[in-house]
């Protein structure tokens, strides 16, 4: 996954760490450890730090709210109606 900002990083790798990345690389058959090291973060950072929220969800969620309001005179959302919202 690449994005428009890229940092460059010189790492030093203990044994472990350097068996997990290079482990992660093939099985994702990834070119680099570089891209393994991206591709681990990418699976296990949300543990650590939550992800951005993109802009168009944040949209997406306020007009769905707007609606809401706008054919439901103002009344609180029951907790079946987010469900349904959700689809669940």
């Amino acid at each position: 996954m690449r994005g428009a900002f890229m940092v460059d990083a010189r790492v030093e790798l203990n044994k472990y760490s350097n068996k997990v990345l290079a482990v992660v690389k093939a099985k994702y058959d990834l070119k680099d450890k570089s891209q393994a090291l991206n591709k681990f973060v990418e699976l296990y950072g949300a543990n650590e730090v939550e992800p951005e929220v993109k802009e168009e969800y944040v949209k997406k969620i306020l007009k769905i709210e707007e609606d809401y309001y706008k054919n439901c005179s103002h009344r609180k959302m029951s907790g079946k109606e987010l469900d349904k919202l959700f689809g669940k």
